[in-house]
């Protein structure tokens, strides 16, 4: 029986953080067990908002490395850079005369990156959803994990598919969202303010590159409060973000000790301890962090390996992007010879 064809990308700005990690890559692991699965660094995309390519390579490299580190195997995922497929980028300009610049407009991102970046509204920074649809469609993907804030933009994917599909013929199946069915783990920043982010906020934010004494810092700094004013109170977001990582890196004796501590506690009789939390997270978090940060560093040392791997993504991706293509300019009749 084929496998179903998974698609994901990650920007290769900033670096890779617990939110990267926890809300998407682990589920990659697994997903390359059960799919045909289609791993990308999205250097395109990047462009839009970065346009000194001065770090780019590095950044590719690094994301690259990160992946791996995490987890991901080269041998059962086409893992590979988004500018070594031009197919996308034909895909791209096709999909672009099915795109109306009224509804680009209106994309939530779009208005976002306009009020971040006013002095650089590109026509790329426009047509970012029209470049995410090609990346998905190049490879007709039917599964995408994307998270609540992506979900436009596979929407606007679909309205493509079926504007395609009905003027040039049935060549692309509809794609949809997927996580397994279960809600995505979101790691906040810090501070309690949104989520970590691969580039701002870096102070609240836990790198996959960071030193074991930054790891700590941070994790000591963490926002908290003076403690629950009554037993079994429903957490602010900041503590329960707290629980939310202890929960992924600590063992569940730990967990259910603080837990305790924290629905014991009230006004005058405080159990919980927060220093206590957060230098028992700080530790649990280094022999998490640890190992991927010295598995990063040892891949981006061995260059001749990373091009190797994006070689080989390369190749594995060309073969279905070459496929679609070929579908796509049939459909179209732009074939004259």
């Amino acid at each position: 029986m084929l496998k179903e064809t998974v698609l994901s990308g990650i920007r290769s700005t900033g670096f890779l953080h617990l939110g990267n990690y926890f809300g998407a890559i682990r589920n990659y692991v697994r997903m390359q067990e059960e799919y045909n699965c289609y791993f990308f660094v999205a250097n395109w995309h990047s462009l839009t908002t970065h346009p000194d390519t001065s770090e780019l390579r590095t950044s590719v490299h690094r994301v690259m490395a990160e992946n791996i580190a995490c987890g991901l195997d080269p041998e059962k995922v086409a893992l590979y850079v988004q500018s070594d497929l031009p197919e996308i980028a034909e895909l791209y300009l096709y999909l672009n005369t099915m795109a109306y610049k009224g509804e680009l407009e209106k994309t939530p991102t779009f208005k976002d990156k306009v009020r971040q970046n006013p002095e650089n509204v590109n026509a790329a920074l426009l047509t970012y959803p029209v470049l995410m649809a090609a990346d998905i469609l190049i490879h007709r993907a039917v599964k995408v994990p994307v998270g609540k804030d992506q979900e436009q933009h596979l929407e606007i994917a679909r309205n493509y598919v079926q504007r395609f599909n009905h003027r040039y013929g049935n060549v692309f199946p509809e794609p949809h969202a997927f996580n397994y069915g279960s809600k995505l783990v979101k790691i906040l920043s810090l501070d309690g303010n949104g989520k970590m982010s691969k580039s701002e906020n870096q102070m609240n934010t836990l790198y996959l590159a960071d030193e074991d004494d930054q790891v700590i810092k941070k994790i000591m700094k963490a926002k908290t409060d003076s403690g629950p004013s009554t037993p079994n109170e429903e957490k602010p977001d900041y503590i329960e973000n707290l629980f939310t990582l202890l929960r992924e890196v600590s063992a569940p004796d730990v967990v259910k000790k603080y837990e305790d501590d924290f629905n014991n506690s009230s006004a005058g009789n405080c159990i919980i301890r927060y220093g206590d939390l957060k230098k028992q997270l700080a530790e649990d978090m280094v022999q998490f962090i640890t190992p991927i940060r010295e598995k990063v560093n040892a891949i981006l040392g061995d260059e001749n390996y990373l091009k190797s791997v994006m070689k080989i993504g390369a190749e594995k991706a060309k073969v279905s992007a070459e496929a679609t293509i070929t579908a796509v300019r049939e459909a179209m009749n732009l074939n004259y010879h």
